[in-house]
């Protein structure tokens, strides 16, 4: 254990500046630790969201980082100290940027399921600056998001996440290479995912507007005196509401597969990585 050795070597009766060197390594090897949690930290959907303060995101990382370097075995001073430590640094981003982006990807489908039905419904319009996507998306798209994110944290979908990254380091130590195709791979298999779930997320609700939207069209066609914008929009915006509502059992449910197929899909990355 680090804290041992640690303590063995204040206790020493060598010179006080050998014992700086076990402080040393200690911290290196804290900085090493920290890099793959806070790589994760930055690139997961809930806990690098820009309504999550930095301060915050910081104080989680240095308190899981040190949980974890106070537990695993000092580097040797030899390879800190030499360019050896650098394939090290990069693997400890990638592993970590990895697992958030495959998060990302996920929760990404509820993004894409709120744009096609606003654009089914036509309130594609109503769109809003969005500080995660670095522009404009509709108000559908935030507020299944934001269910995505009440669903997540209330099956403590959050702490599965932190816990499968801590047992990473077991899995994976500190000095691990990864293999890089299997990272690739898990990144497009998170994406053809994340298009399958948009699709049974938006295909129930989509359908039912394409009904609505046929039946008003035939009601224009058979008495064009009606206007399409003053008949045909208002019953498509309140026909998207009324089905926002009562399909709100069914997208929980749905909100819920998803985030157990994004944790399961984070899982099997790092059970290919270990046994690859």
């Amino acid at each position: 254990m680090m804290a041992d050795l640690i303590i063995a070597g204040a206790n020493s009766p060598s010179l006080p500046g050998l014992d700086l060197q076990i402080i040393m390594a200690y911290l290196a090897n804290f900085f090493v630790s920290s890099l793959r949690i806070g790589a994760f930290m930055l690139a997961a959907p809930f806990f690098g969201s820009r309504w999550v303060p930095l301060q915050i995101r910081i104080i989680m990382s240095i308190a899981l980082a040190s949980a974890i370097a106070i537990n695993a075995p000092l580097l040797p001073i030899e390879l800190i100290a030499s360019m050896q430590i650098i394939p090290i640094i990069l693997a400890e981003i990638s592993i970590g940027l990895t697992a958030g982006l495959i998060l990302s990807i996920f929760f990404g489908a509820a993004m894409l399921a709120g744009e096609k039905i606003a654009s089914s419904s036509g309130l594609s319009y109503a769109a809003q600056i969005d500080p995660n996507a670095g522009g404009q998306t509709p108000v559908v798209s935030q507020i299944l998001y934001l269910f995505l994110m009440i669903v997540f944290v209330s099956i403590d979908g959050h702490l599965i996440a932190i816990r499968s990254m801590l047992e990473s380091y077991r899995l994976m130590p500190v000095g691990f290479s990864p293999d890089p195709e299997i990272m690739v791979k898990a990144g497009i298999a998170a994406a053809g995912s994340m298009f399958f779930a948009a699709t049974i997320i938006m295909v129930p609700i989509t359908t039912i507007l394409l009904f609505i939207n046929t039946s008003i069209g035939i009601v224009t066609r058979a008495a064009p005196q009606l206007n399409l914008f003053s008949f045909g929009f208002p019953i498509s915006l309140m026909g998207a509401f009324a089905i926002l509502y009562f399909s709100a059992d069914y997208l929980g449910s749905a909100m819920v597969n998803l985030t157990d197929e994004a944790i399961a899909h984070l899982h099997q990355m790092m059970g290919d990585m270990t046994h690859g």
